[in-house]
C-alpha cells in the first residue's frame, strides 16, 4: 500500500499495527495438547483476529468441545488476547510486564484521557509514575501469569472510558 501510494513502507511496524503484549509468561497452544500443525496454525489466525470478548469465549467453547479443557498456556492466550482487544481501541502501543512490574506504551495519539492517567498515578504514586510523554510505567511484585494478568486488566480499566448505561 505505502509503494502505491508513493511513500515509504514502514518496515519495522508489525503487520497488524495492534498492542502488543508481552508478559513473559507461556501464551501458546502447545503441540502436546493438539498435535496437528495446520490446526494449531488457523487456531492461531482465529484466535488473533478475533473481534470481540465474545468471539473469543466463543473460540474457547469450541476448543473444549473439540479437543478437551484447555492447558494454562491456551488460558494464558486467551487473555492476553482479550486485553490486547481492550488496549487497541485505547492507543496502546505495547505493555510489557516481568516479575517486578512492567510499562504500557501508547501511540503518539493515545484514545486515554490524561485525566485518567494522572489520577492513576496520584491514587497510588508509589506503583505508577509516568516515565516520558508516552510511557506508564508500573512497578509491583507480579511473580506469575494471573497476577501479571490481573495487573494489566486493572490499568487497563482504569483507563478505559466508562461503559455506556454505567458511571
Amino acid at each position: 500500500k505505502a509503494l502505491r501510494s508513493g511513500r515509504h513502507p514502514e518496515l519495522d511496524r508489525p503487520l497488524d499495527h495492534g498492542a502488543e503484549i508481552e508478559l513473559h509468561i507461556a501464551a501458546l497452544i502447545p503441540d502436546s495438547y493438539l498435535p496437528d500443525v495446520h490446526t494449531r496454525l488457523t487456531l492461531y489466525k482465529r484466535i488473533a483476529s478475533a473481534a470481540d470478548e465474545g468471539e473469543l469465549r466463543d473460540l474457547q467453547v469450541e476448543m473444549i468441545d473439540r479437543f478437551s479443557l484447555l492447558p494454562d498456556p491456551i488460558k494464558n492466550l486467551f487473555e492476553v488476547t482479550r486485553l490486547k482487544l481492550i488496549a487497541n481501541p485505547l492507543g496502546v502501543r505495547k505493555i510489557e510486564m516481568s516479575a517486578k512490574g512492567g510499562r504500557l506504551l501508547f501511540n503518539a495519539q493515545p484514545a486515554v484521557d490524561p485525566s485518567k492517567i494522572i489520577k492513576l498515578i496520584q491514587s497510588q504514586p508509589k506503583v505508577y509514575k509516568l516515565d516520558g510523554p508516552d510511557k506508564l510505567r508500573y512497578s509491583g511484585e507480579l511473580p506469575n501469569a494471573e497476577t501479571r494478568i490481573k495487573a494489566v486488566d486493572a490499568i487497563l480499566s482504569a483507563l478505559s472510558p466508562p461503559l455506556r448505561g454505567k458511571t
